[in-house]
């Protein structure tokens, strides 16, 4: 793990990550730094993939912000500290990337038909199927809860009458919530709690599917 500080300098520099060119000055701004710490956190991104340099601007890519998010992450950062610097499109790529680190097969916005319905994150793993809907707010009343749970049973259902897997966990991943819960047998998981949840899938599955109302 880097040093606290460094660490805190790193995580603040994920604001700075927009793509296009972006130069030293501009970024130390974008981030609220000084352009001496500004010079530091940039050449960590370049020294990790992140950004090209050339002609005195650094040139970031649209995946580059989920990138230095989990080069942060990955330093010993906390997930849901990070998770507040993305946008949503870039929480649900930090979802579908800690899928794919525990090698399910992972798309992203799959689209039903009749009637239409969209599903943020699908990870396929020996022939079982999570559907992950992202709830990237500030604050989640129990009532959006539930009802973000009923549509995402339904949409469940929906896939399983179309795709050729055995079963499939519908589950909530949250930003803010504190510990992982069941509403409706439908596991609510905190972000900092999906890639322990991943891990422990395949042992589960019995247990997570009895508890599902699909």
């Amino acid at each position: 793990m880097i040093p606290l500080l460094n660490l805190q300098s790193l995580v603040r520099g994920i604001k700075g990550v927009i793509p296009g060119g972006i130069s030293v000055k501009d970024f130390s701004m974008a981030t609220q730094t000084s352009e001496l710490l500004a010079t530091s956190i940039l050449d960590n991104f370049l020294q990790n993939g992140i950004g090209t340099y050339q002609d005195n601007m650094i040139y970031f890519k649209e995946n580059d912000r989920l990138k230095a998010a989990l080069l942060a992450i990955s330093m010993g950062a906390a997930v849901d500290e990070v998770s507040r610097l993305l946008q949503w499109q870039d929480f649900e790529s930090l979802a579908a990337e800690i899928l794919e680190s525990r090698d399910f097969d992972t798309d992203k916005n799959v689209i039903l038909t009749n009637p239409r319905m969209e599903i943020d994150v699908v990870g396929i793993k020996s022939g079982t199927a999570i559907l992950i809907d992202c709830k990237h707010w500030n604050k989640m009343s129990q009532s959006s809860l539930e009802s973000a749970v009923v549509k995402q049973i339904e949409r469940t259902r929906k896939f399983l009458a179309k795709e050729k897997v055995h079963a499939a966990i519908p589950a909530i991943v949250t930003l803010y919530q504190q510990d992982m819960k069941f509403l409706e047998g439908v596991p609510i998981i905190p972000i900092h709690q999906l890639d322990s949840f991943c891990e422990e899938f395949s042992g589960n599955i019995d247990e997570f599917y009895s508890q599902s109302n699909v």
